[in-house]
């Protein structure tokens, strides 16, 4: 996250660096697309988490707000995935410069930012559980 300049100059496409790159029409294209197909979903997600936890905040009685800080706390945590799977994203798109010299063009599919997501969302699932049967007791 505070390494844009090294990150700037370690990443290359067609033998540029990341920060003088000029994308292609059709590169552009797919940038944007990858941006609101998967960017813009997790911040979505992250938005309708706070508002939702602000809705259960604001009209439930006091026995709910465990409930709506959950929903705060999820939000925060799919936030965090989306900034998360924004610094993969990079990797996608460019070529990265080894310690040696030598440039690497890897695919690296998404999974562990699914991985992620899936058990940030386990957990919040488990605790809402929990939260809804202390409610009865």
């Amino acid at each position: 996250m505070f390494e844009t300049h090294r990150a700037a100059s370690r990443y290359r496409l067609r033998l540029h660096r990341a920060r003088s790159v000029i994308l292609s029409p059709s590169e552009l294209v797919e940038i944007r697309a990858a941006q609101r197909t998967f960017e813009g979903a997790y911040i979505r997600t992250s938005l309708s988490q706070f508002s939702f936890a602000l809705i259960v905040l604001k009209i439930f009685t006091s026995e709910f707000y465990s409930i709506g800080a959950l929903f705060a706390v999820y939000g925060a945590g799919v936030l965090g995935v989306s900034a998360f799977r924004r610094m993969q994203g990079n990797r996608q798109f460019f070529s990265e410069v080894g310690d040696d010299g030598l440039s690497r063009k890897r695919f690296r599919t998404s999974g562990n930012v699914v991985i992620i997501l899936t058990a940030l969302s386990v957990m919040a699932y488990v605790c809402l559980l929990v939260l809804t049967l202390r409610l009865d007791a």
